[in-house]
């Protein structure tokens, strides 16, 4: 694109703070605004908030150019805001999706984008009839061992996929506690990490015609550990499993394995620069 695209983040935790790293990375992208009730800072250095993904970049913002705000309606009113992200607690997602959507701005919301089917369908219903564009955050179709992953199943690269197993596991959050250990308002391990591998069943191979799952809840009274089973057009035998019941010390994980005709796909987050191998006839084990 070769207009900038000014950026409203709206929720400054964890996620937020990866999102603006993320902006800073993108050409054409300008956070003109920033918003959040608790943590918006007074000299406009941000705190570094522990998450998943390790980071050590700090975040300082000039408000003297950069708008501030703790009420994200003031945001919605900024005419030189095109694009709202919405990084806030899942219970608040629709209301300020909504919002943003009726303001005429482009929306990008954090997942789920709510707790219910009821809600997230009037989300999209507005979406359809809105002026700008809306996105929810998968992110995982975009990293680059996916992005790969996705081309070699569409291509038949080696074949047709026979088998493909998807993991996510973590040890229990350790941020934002207070909402992600109320399982009713965030839907545990189920929404916060096994969403992103159900998401990527279906973008390769379509919409499942049956699911099968099993879990456990134990922290947050909703679905904590999950093991889910794919009925998918084509006959590929494909599962998932999501957690973030996983002990102190182990970390945070995700990997998957996929065996087509004529190579089997193995990729671990926790291998480093050896995550992404294939093991095909006359085919280097690194990809």
């Amino acid at each position: 694109m070769s207009q900038t695209v000014n950026v409203g983040i709206i929720g400054l935790g964890f996620m937020g703070q990866t999102h603006i790293k993320a902006y800073r990375q993108v050409p054409g992208a300008h956070i003109a605004a920033i918003c959040d009730a608790v943590r918006l800072p007074a000299d406009g250095n941000l705190t570094g908030v522990a998450g998943n993904i390790a980071t050590t970049d700090a975040i300082h913002f000039d408000l003297s150019v950069v708008k501030a705000y703790r009420d994200y309606r003031e945001l919605l009113a900024n005419p030189d805001v095109h694009l709202v992200d919405i990084c806030l607690p899942t219970p608040l997602h629709a209301e300020t999706a909504l919002a943003a959507l009726a303001a005429g701005k482009h929306v990008l919301c954090e997942k789920p984008l709510a707790r219910r089917t009821t809600v997230a369908r009037e989300i999209l219903a507005a979406a359809r009839s809105a002026r700008g564009y809306f996105m929810p955050a998968h992110c995982l179709r975009f990293w680059p061992e996916w992005a790969w992953l996705k081309t070699a199943i569409t291509e038949q690269r080696y074949g047709k996929v026979l088998t493909a197993k998807f993991t996510r596991l973590s040890e229990p959050p350790a941020w934002s506690q207070s909402t992600y250990l109320k399982g009713d308002e965030s839907g545990g391990a189920l929404f916060d990490l096994h969403i992103h591998d159900t998401d990527f069943v279906q973008f390769c191979f379509g919409r499942p015609r049956a699911v099968m799952a099993t879990g456990q809840s134990r922290l947050s009274g909703a679905i904590d550990h999950v093991f889910t089973l794919y009925d998918v057009a084509g006959g590929a035998s494909v599962m998932a499993e999501g957690s973030w019941l996983m002990g102190p010390g182990f970390g945070f994980k995700m990997a998957y394995r996929v065996g087509f005709e004529r190579a089997t796909v193995d990729y671990d987050s926790t291998r480093g620069p050896e995550a992404l191998k294939v093991f095909a006839p006359d085919h280097p084990r690194k990809r």
